[in-house]
């Protein structure tokens, strides 16, 4: 008699035992089957698709701090092409100072009125002189904010005799400003601008 109850409370425990096994491993497989569901639709929700030429084409959507370092350079980058690539013509000059302008706060507004009283725009119009520049590397860091950068370029002033270039050095901080518009679409903006060299390389004449 005690024998057949101790057998029907051993099996009882086996079964409780199992069943929670089952009801845990249940469990399991409902938690990983959402939560690969819940993967599933967030790279869904990533995917872009864009109607071109009657063609659906697929993109995938990403966040600022993916790209972040890409961003920062091309705004730098964007900016000193705006304030230092000047044509000899008072207007196309003006426009894209002020194209630089929204891009930068008012340090680099100061360096432009700087520029503007000492005659410099006015010579570059009276000499008929076109100036161009050349990105040739961005130093950045991300670690702290506002980012700091340190950018590299070379200005060539071309004239109809003769071609001088410079070497350009400027620094300066990223700020974020948490919004894109038409005229900032990367959303960031440049404070505390200075140039650290601007100075002649070599005069290169230009042959005919």
């Amino acid at each position: 008699m005690f024998t057949q109850l101790k057998n029907i409370d051993s099996a009882f425990q086996h079964i409780k035992r199992f069943s929670i096994f089952f009801l845990l491993a249940n469990l399991l497989t409902i938690c990983f089957g959402i939560y690969k569901f819940c993967q599933v639709l967030h790279n869904n929700s990533q995917r872009i698709y864009i109607l071109y030429n009657g063609k659906v084409l697929e993109a995938i959507a990403s966040d600022k701090k993916s790209n972040l370092e890409v961003e920062l350079r091309d705004h730098i980058k964007t900016f000193h092409q705006y304030f230092f690539t000047l044509s000899p013509d008072d207007k196309a000059i003006q426009a894209r100072v002020s194209k630089a302008l929204y891009l930068a706060d008012e340090s680099a507004k100061k360096q432009h009125d700087n520029l503007k009283e000492s005659g410099y725009y006015n010579n570059l119009i009276s000499a008929n002189i076109s100036q161009e520049i050349n990105i040739d590397s961005i130093r950045l860091n991300i670690n702290n904010y506002p980012y700091t950068f340190t950018c590299y370029a070379t200005e060539n002033l071309i004239r109809a005799s003769s071609t001088v270039t410079r070497k350009l050095v400027t620094q300066g901080e990223v700020r974020d400003l948490k919004a894109q518009t038409d005229n900032n679409p990367h959303g960031f903006l440049i404070q505390k601008w200075e140039t650290l060299i601007n100075t002649d390389i070599n005069p290169k004449a230009m042959q005919p």
